[in-house]
Order: structure tokens, then sequence, then C-alpha cells
């Protein structure tokens, strides 16, 4: 099958779509001068529009790997993050510490995805 990229850039696409898998490029927060929850939330938000151009949603995520700047975060970051995956459709997910490319950002995501049928 072939591979089809969408938001191309220099460095990377923001879509990647073969065989029915969905890669989506890091995303990171619409406001880093905000907290962690605010930061989480607005970052999850553009996920699901990614999701939704790309044709899939939550409901259909496979893996997420999650970067926080401090782990001091995790526990307010989850708290997004669980009000934000329906239940029942967990993906596979790592979370780990990590510097980010701007020390103002405390949190960043990358998903992969099924498309919807």
């Amino acid at each position: 099958m072939a591979i089809e990229r969408q938001e191309i850039k220099q460095r990377m696409s923001r879509i990647v779509k073969h065989n029915g898998t969905i890669y989506l490029c890091g995303q990171v927060c619409a406001d880093a001068t905000k907290g962690i929850e605010e930061q989480t939330q607005t970052m999850l938000d553009k996920v699901d529009a990614l999701l939704e151009q790309a044709g899939s949603d939550r409901e259909h995520m496979l893996s997420a790997t999650v970067y926080l700047r401090d782990m001091k975060d995790f526990a307010a970051m989850n708290a997004v993050w669980d009000a934000w995956v329906p239940e029942g459709h967990a993906p596979a997910r790592a979370c780990v510490e990590a510097r980010m490319a701007r020390p103002e950002l405390l949190v960043e995501v990358s998903v992969v995805a099924a498309e919807k049928a």
C-alpha cells in the first residue's frame, strides 16, 4: 500500500497513513504559559483534530507515548488524560520524563491509531 503524508514540513509530516494505521507527529499545548492541566487538555484537543482529519478518533488509538518535562506532573496529567480517553478504549501507553524542545512545554504526546472502518 502507498504511504500518505499530510501537512508535510521539512522535518516531519503531521500525519502519516499506511496500511490502515495513522501516525501523528508529537503534539504539544496551544499555550505554553499555562499549567499542566490546560497544556494537557489543549494538546489532546489537537490530537482529536488530527485524528478526525486522518479518519480516526480516540476509540481507535493503538498506542501513545507521553513525554513529561517533570514526573511531578504525572498525576495531574493523568487526571486530564483519564477523562479524555473513552472507557474501554485505552491505548497501549508509555510515559517518560524528557527534556522538551522549549523549557516552558510541560507535556507532549505521540499517537498511533487505526483508521475507522
